[in-house]
């Protein structure tokens, strides 16, 4: 497979993604990075991309409500 100059620049020759147009677990050059996750360390870790996503939105939904219940980050009134 060709690499192109732009998939150099963006792209971890030696990671794993997970192609999100596919649905597989793909490693260095590919499909374009606007449809990947990654990189990730190794093939297994790739293929559990949309839990690790799952997991880290739910985590930060979570920092977020707890700094919303807080006040923090609004503006007060004087």
């Amino acid at each position: 497979m060709r690499v192109r100059a732009w998939q150099a620049r963006v792209m971890d020759p030696n990671g794993w993604y997970f192609c999100l147009q596919h649905r597989e677990v793909e490693s260095g050059a590919g499909c374009r990075s606007v449809d990947r996750l990654g990189p990730y360390p190794d093939a297994g870790t790739a293929a559990q991309a949309l839990e690790i996503a799952r997991q880290r939105t739910k985590a930060a939904d979570e920092a977020e409500r707890r700094w919303d219940e807080t006040g923090r980050g609004r503006d007060e009134e004087d």
